[in-house]
């Protein structure tokens, strides 16, 4: 061991979050694994969501976004979280009942996460600090905060809650 390894970090490798964007993962709203690696080469959209807020109405734009453009080449990922105003206070088959039936959600949907806090979930933790994503720190704002993600997973934007998912800067990222 030389001098300088006695002041070197002694965190634990396995708790930190990787700066690269492919490397992150979560659970689906059904508990399964998804690696976002399997995102390489598609721009996202990636948002917090909530079933009581008064943008959830926003379901039935991000569903018909998704309907259009999803696919090979564009991907939208649900995050709920309960972080303002308990505004998803479900289980994850709660949830998952609730935008199935009131807006037909088919893009993925991930499990009930926190998106600020000292317990952020890893993928908020990789968007909102730029030591990790290299564009910005952010915090998240409100439920419906919108992230896009590069093909190549970098983030290109991050738009404010109001923001309609069919606003003319969407419809840019995604068809340009």
């Amino acid at each position: 061991m030389n001098f300088s390894d006695l002041f070197k970090s002694k965190k634990n490798p396995s708790t930190e979050v990787p700066n690269d964007f492919y490397s992150l993962s979560a659970k689906d709203i059904d508990g399964k694994d998804f690696s976002f690696a399997s995102l390489k080469g598609k721009k996202i959209l990636l948002v917090n969501v909530a079933s009581k807020c008064g943008f959830t109405p926003q379901y039935a734009e991000l569903e018909k976004l998704y309907k259009e453009f999803g696919g090979e080449r564009f991907e939208i990922i649900g995050f709920p979280s309960n972080d303002f105003l308990k505004q998803e206070s479900g289980t994850e088959k709660e949830i998952k009942e609730f935008c199935q039936l009131n807006y037909g959600v088919s893009f993925p949907m991930m499990s009930k996460i926190k998106v600020r806090g000292n317990s952020k979930h890893p993928v908020y933790q990789w968007l909102t600090s730029k030591k990790k994503n290299g564009y910005k720190d952010s915090r998240v704002k409100w439920n419906f905060q919108k992230y896009l993600i590069s093909p190549g997973g970098e983030i290109i934007d991050i738009l404010a809650p109001s923001e309609s998912p069919y606003s003319e800067k969407i419809l840019k990222f995604i068809q340009n």
